[in-house]
């Protein structure tokens, strides 16, 4: 008996941090990965199958990119960068 292994046609938006630019994207996936999406949709209690991908898509940013890439990460910099800095003659000064 031939198993018959198909891609489910996934149609979902992306919605980026500014909330104005949205992205609609069409993915093929397995059956397994379809039913994946699903339990972490009830699991979550989320709305819809694209909630589910950007919640995945979220997470993987969180725990896998590393910080130089993300967009957070940025802002935080150019804080930094902005930030009081002392020379190390004058952190000698202020700790010594």
């Amino acid at each position: 008996m031939k198993k018959f292994i198909y891609n489910k046609i996934l149609s979902f938006v992306i919605k980026y941090n500014k909330g104005d630019t949205m992205v609609q994207a069409i993915i093929h996936i397995e059956e397994h990965q379809d039913r994946v999406l699903n339990i972490v949709k009830g699991k979550f209690g989320l709305k819809n199958k694209s909630d589910a991908v950007n919640f995945i898509i979220g997470k993987f940013e969180e725990e896998m990119l590393e910080p130089e890439l993300r967009p957070d990460y940025r802002s935080k910099l150019a804080n930094i960068v902005k930030g009081k800095h002392l020379s190390r003659e004058e952190m000698k000064k202020e700790v010594g």
